[in-house]
């Protein structure tokens, strides 16, 4: 059974804490707690999507949508569409002191697949697929990918 919650927010910096609140009440809704696997990495995500859509996406763009998908085993799918035509990129670590260029590898550590859906003319779609329950670390301290 698919449980889905999409929605549309303002491309504006305060939209970040309310798509956190929306995915939290959305999760908890269905079950869902702060003990779940998925729960805490799924925040995360929303967060750091959305928060690349506001300051990445293009300034003639008023909304962005955020759509997220409780799966039946508890995995969730967290996407983010808008229309601007950059694509997220995993660049090479940021410094300690760089403003930005470590949410995508927030997104990559935390979800078991995460990529860039295109929409034609109409932009494209970030999404993002958070297991129920978390990958074990690995001796370097990064999840392991299957």
């Amino acid at each position: 059974m698919l449980r889905r919650h999409a929605f549309r927010l303002p491309r504006h910096p305060a939209s970040v804490g309310l798509a956190r609140l929306r995915a939290r009440d959305h999760l908890a809704a269905w079950g869902h707690t702060d003990e779940d696997g998925a729960f805490a990495a799924t925040i995360l995500v929303v967060s750091e999507l959305t928060t690349n859509v506001i300051r990445h996406g293009s300034s003639l763009e008023p909304e962005f949508d955020l759509a997220i998908t409780v799966l039946a085993d508890g995995a969730c799918l967290i996407e983010v569409s808008d229309e601007s035509p950059g694509d997220p990129h995993l660049f090479a670590d940021a410094g300690p002191h760089a403003d930005g260029g470590r949410g995508i590898h927030l997104v990559d550590a935390v979800s078991e697949a995460w990529g860039v859906w295109r929409r034609g003319r109409y932009g494209k779609t970030v999404w993002a697929l958070v297991h129920a329950q978390p990958r074990p670390p690995t001796t370097s301290g990064r999840p392991s990918r299957p």
